[in-house]
């Protein structure tokens, strides 16, 4: 049965939004073409060696987002398999390899956090322990023998180890190909990813000619910086905004970010139109960049949750940081009358820091207040109130604590 899809001229243009490379654009739109209404398989693959996700992720899944919206089958490759290897992209050293068991814990809430982007019931899942957990090491030893050491070392992250004599395990060779196989395994007409895996998904186009298959198409999308405008967004820098964060942290998050990014996010983790006119209006310097950045938040968080959440997001964020008022519906912790705390104790057990050094620094650096007087000395004490003092710790995290 075929389907009607958007002109070629129109998926083109949603396809290549925001795009690196897309190799090759005269291919695809052959295979477009020559698919006599039928929807081509765009394939993204992703391993869940991290069970949380974030809006660097969102980048390649909204674009993967983009072939559902325009009719195309998105196939989610769930590399169960593939994460035991760790993916070496990147890596000045060896990537530590994961048990099945970590894998399956990681996997367990993946499916759950793309559906915030993509359509589910338009979405094929597979998992390649399904087909590489079957090969026989004969197999393995001929799935080798396709690739050379030379090409390996073409690999701009394998080339470096190389040269400065780090260790580069044989088993690292082994990864691109088993990401390959996947192609393979589902036919791809196109394979999506980051910018960091370039290398992977040509391997995979010339697996498939190995194979005897049209070499798909791959398509690159850039890495989102994170919070902070300079490294990649990862929750390991802690400048991250994640799919799991409430509104009213994504919204915060998002306000934070350097005014240089904005159009950068706009560009690659909402669905604006108006991309030229946003550019336009932060290039003239005309408006407050502040009021660009609302806009922004609340699109972001439109997509993860409703416009209803963005706008009360707003609200409290206006609340606490432009009125300089606390929330409504902070946490409440009741003391005894006449008791007395350590502020570092309390904002340790009540866990607004990790650690009573995390809660020290946050008081040097002029983070912690009470009832809107910051403490400059870590042996600050607070005694309750019935009417309640407010501490806060940070930009977001507030506590009202009250004599019972």
């Amino acid at each position: 049965m075929t389907k009607n899809f958007p002109s070629l001229n129109e998926q083109m243009d949603a396809i290549r939004r925001g795009s690196v490379d897309l190799i090759s654009e005269e291919e695809l739109a052959k295979k477009i073409e020559k698919s006599a209404g039928k929807p081509l398989v765009a394939k993204l693959g992703a391993d869940p060696s991290s069970p949380d996700l974030h809006l660097g992720h969102a980048v390649v899944l909204g674009k993967l987002r983009t072939f559902q919206d325009l009719g195309h089958e998105a196939h989610l490759i769930i590399g169960d398999f593939t994460a035991m290897i760790g993916d070496p992209s990147g890596r000045s050293k060896t990537r530590p390899m994961l048990t099945v068991e970590e894998t399956k814990q990681n996997g367990a809430t993946y499916i759950e956090q793309v559906s915030k982007v993509l359509s589910k019931e338009r979405l094929v899942i597979h998992y390649n322990n399904d087909w590489l957990g079957k090969l026989t090491f004969p197999e393995v030893i001929k799935l080798a023998g396709s690739y050379t050491v030379s090409q390996m070392l073409e690999r701009e992250d394998f080339h470096k180890r190389f040269n400065e004599e780090q260790p580069i395990s044989l088993h690292e060779f082994l990864y691109p190909l088993a990401q390959a196989m996947d192609s393979v395994e589902i036919k791809s007409d196109i394979e999506l990813g980051g910018t960091d895996q370039k290398f992977n998904l040509l391997v995979g186009r010339e697996l498939q000619r190995h194979f005897g298959q049209w070499p798909q198409c791959i398509l690159t999308m850039p890495l989102l910086e994170g919070t902070d405008g300079v490294r990649k967004m990862s929750k390991s820098y802690g400048n991250s905004i994640n799919f799991n964060d409430s509104a009213d942290e994504m919204f915060g998050k998002t306000m934070s970010i350097p005014d240089s990014a904005i159009y950068k996010y706009f560009l690659l983790a909402t669905k604006a139109k108006d991309l030229d006119r946003i550019k336009t209006t932060l290039d003239d310097g005309k408006k407050n960049p502040r009021n660009i950045k609302v806009r922004l938040a609340k699109e972001i968080i439109s997509q993860f949750y409703d416009s209803v959440s963005a706008d009360s997001a707003l609200a409290r964020f206006e609340q606490m940081f432009v009125k300089k008022e606390a929330p409504d519906d902070i946490e409440e912790l009741l003391m005894p009358v006449g008791s007395e705390c350590v502020v570092v104790d309390l904002i340790v057990e009540m866990k607004m820091a990790a650690s009573k050094g995390e809660a020290r620094r946050l008081i040097q650096g002029g983070g912690v207040s009470l009832n809107g007087e910051k403490i400059d000395h870590d042996k600050a004490t607070l005694i309750p109130t019935s009417e309640g003092v407010i501490l806060k710790v940070g930009k977001r995290r507030y506590l009202k604590v009250k004599s019972a």
